[in-house]
């Protein structure tokens, strides 16, 4: 599965966290909410696809991307779409063979 890839450096989710009056561990604990194990997302996780430091990461895993957006959009109705976008298609996962019809 292709890790989702934070819209504007982590922007948008900076202001869904501000309009939801939410700290980065307050988010964090919410996501144990919409977790189905109860587990959710640690703080430091939050802090890395939120923040806009040197530790700072512009791609997270599906399943942090989802309990993120689904603890903000309880709050704020901010959709998954509007917080991460799918990154473009690498070249390795393009087929390069021809069709056999193409076969001469």
């Amino acid at each position: 599965m292709p890790k989702l890839l934070r819209k504007r450096d982590g922007k948008p989710l900076r202001d869904a966290m501000a309009r939801a009056k939410m700290s980065g561990p307050e988010l964090a604990e919410a996501t144990k909410d919409v977790d189905p194990t109860g587990k959710g997302v640690s703080p430091a996780t939050v802090g890395r696809i939120t923040g806009q430091g040197k530790t700072a990461r512009d791609h997270c895993e599906w399943t942090t991307a989802w309990f993120v957006a689904e603890a903000l959009h309880r709050r704020t109705n901010a959709p998954l779409q509007d917080l991460f976008a799918m990154p473009s298609p690498s070249t390795s996962n393009i087929e390069r063979s021809t069709p056999d019809a193409d076969e001469g």
